[in-house]
């Protein structure tokens, strides 16, 4: 039977389309082993600090009185959404031969590292200072502003980085992948380990001061670290932030700031994780380390529980490519997020038989069965949990670009940041709060002194059922997120299309046929008005 000329044009569209699909999931490579390198050791210095203590660092050490703190919580957290707003929109305009993120990872690594190193240095200012000293809260506050403008940069840019170091989709899940898997083999958070052990072996006095008070001995701990953990990350960070190159090129034209808007607006991806970002953020939780050093007295509890599931070694990583095949993202993504919360619920449960005096929350070897169990469960999920989100975001801006024909990754990533904030400010006064309610004596510890049974009971109940309580509602909006299946395959067989098209038009070089381009790329949005997946 002799083929029809129509039928001719719609087999040639069928494999134009499969060919699309089919280079979609293709094992591409545009990035070297040098930056992979590169990228691993950067992931590293992101966690190589000890910012896990940082709260115990501002409450004990520093000692800055919890009323004092709130009222920074509330300014700071004015300032950051303010500065969010106007950062966001430089970030955005930025076009450099450097590209759109390197020139504010590269300008403001070394005072980003500065501020970090005189931020741990602080108590050798204000020796003997009282918790409500007002010359240590002023300077305190001041250091934590300016940190909080450079850190607004920073994060901004590192958040850009991923989403156009590669542009295609699975170069850059594997990337997550592997620097996710080695930065944790490797001791990420060493530092953090080690801080745990010597605050044990100081806490059960096996390390004692040769004259003094045992503060003198903590004092040097969290200082010390805190300074050599800051220089050795931001080495690291600044070596890598020359060596990289974002290879995503930016729409021609910078888009304004109401197409900025109009982008986030339009991109139901993005609306969704925000709106579960916000409720989640209402999230109110006590610290994990205040329940194994002020109630347990055992910091390095959670190393013994977690062997069970560091022996699954690479695994929960390897599972991740067959996970995203087989499942949808939503569904990876809630049960990855949620699972640890829920399963603290039996251990709640178990840890308030007895109540607050004898309750078995007090119990080293019955919570350490208890939370070895929840922990090798969710250990088996901790690929994807650490892959998952950020492809999500990264395939949300990729969706901005097929949608708008721009990217607009600084103006998104604030509006995520922004009501997550303003939710932040409430919980933070909160949490502060529940200190206060729970009589935390901010002093104690570094007296060698224990907390009340109320007070402990109060550590555990915030640390273990709390923040299941107050941020479940952050499931709701991710049950309806439907970026995945055919709909992904779509949107990247146009995409990756599109911008292969666009690099061999921009390659002939000359003035015409660039602003050609760039009002192709501004009409996208247009064309695309009504256009679903």
């Amino acid at each position: 039977m002799e083929n029809k000329p129509g039928d001719e044009v719609s087999t040639q569209r069928e494999d134009s389309t499969r060919e699309q699909v089919d280079y979609v999931y293709q094992n591409r490579r545009y990035i070297g082993n040098k930056d992979v390198v590169g990228y691993v050791l950067w992931d590293m210095a992101q966690s190589f600090n000890i910012n896990t203590y940082a709260g115990r660092f501002v409450n004990t050490i520093l000692q800055v009185d919890f009323k004092l703190q709130q009222i920074l919580s509330v300014i700071n957290g004015i300032w950051d959404i303010v500065n969010d707003i106007f950062t966001a929109a430089i970030v955005d305009k930025t076009r450099t031969r450097w590209g759109k993120f390197k020139p504010y990872l590269v300008l403001l690594a070394v005072p980003g590292t500065i501020g970090t190193c005189l931020y741990w240095l602080l108590p050798l200012f204000f020796k003997g200072a009282l918790p409500d000293d007002m010359n240590k809260f002023i300077v305190y506050s001041v250091l934590a502003i300016v940190r909080e403008g450079v850190g607004t940069f920073l994060g901004i840019a590192q958040g850009g980085i991923i989403t156009t170091i590669t542009p295609h989709p699975v170069e850059r899940t594997r990337l997550l992948t592997v620097a996710n898997f080695f930065s944790g083999l490797f001791g990420e958070k060493l530092p953090e380990q080690m801080m745990t052990i010597m605050i044990d072996l100081i806490g059960n006095n096996i390390i004692k001061p040769k004259r003094g008070p045992v503060s003198g001995l903590y004092l040097k701990l969290f200082v010390g670290m805190g300074v050599f953990t800051g220089v050795v990350g931001g080495l690291v960070s600044l070596w890598f932030n020359t060596i990289m190159r974002e290879r995503v090129v930016q729409s021609v034209q910078t888009p304004s700031i109401m197409q900025g808007i109009k982008s986030i607006i339009n991109n139901k991806p993005v609306l969704l994780m925000t709106l579960s970002q916000i409720l989640s953020s209402f999230s109110v939780g006590g610290s994990r380390s205040d329940y194994m050093i002020d109630v347990l007295n055992f910091a390095s509890m959670g190393y013994i529980t977690g062997i069970p599931g560091a022996l699954l070694g690479p695994l929960p990583f390897m599972i991740v490519p067959w996970s995203r095949r087989h499942f949808q993202t939503k569904t990876l993504y809630l049960i990855s997020g949620y699972v640890g919360q829920v399963l603290m619920l039996p251990v709640f449960l178990i840890g308030s038989i007895g109540g607050k005096k004898n309750g078995l929350y007090k119990n080293k070897m019955v919570m350490a069965i208890a939370l070895t169990i929840h922990e090798t469960i969710i250990a088996v999920f901790y690929g994807i949990r650490k892959v998952i989100p950020t492809e999500m975001y990264n395939e949300s801006m990729d969706y901005c670009e097929w949608k708008n024909g721009y990217r607009t990754e600084a103006m998104t990533s604030v509006t995520k940041g922004l009501a997550s904030k303003l939710a932040g400010i409430y919980t933070n006064l909160l949490q502060l709060q529940l200190k206060r309610w729970m009589k935390y004596d901010q002093t104690a510890y570094v007296r060698g002194m224990k907390q009340s049974d109320s007070t402990k009971y109060w550590l555990f109940a915030t640390y273990a059922i709390f923040p299941l309580a107050t941020g479940f509602p952050g499931i709701i909006p991710m049950l309806f997120y439907d970026l995945s299946g055919k709909k992904r395959e779509k949107m990247y067989a146009e995409l990756l299309d599109r911008r292969a098209s666009v690099a061999k038009s921009a390659s002939e070089g000359d003035a015409e046929t660039m602003t050609r381009v760039a009002v192709e790329q501004m009409e996208i949005g247009e064309k695309n008005k009504d256009k679903k997946l």
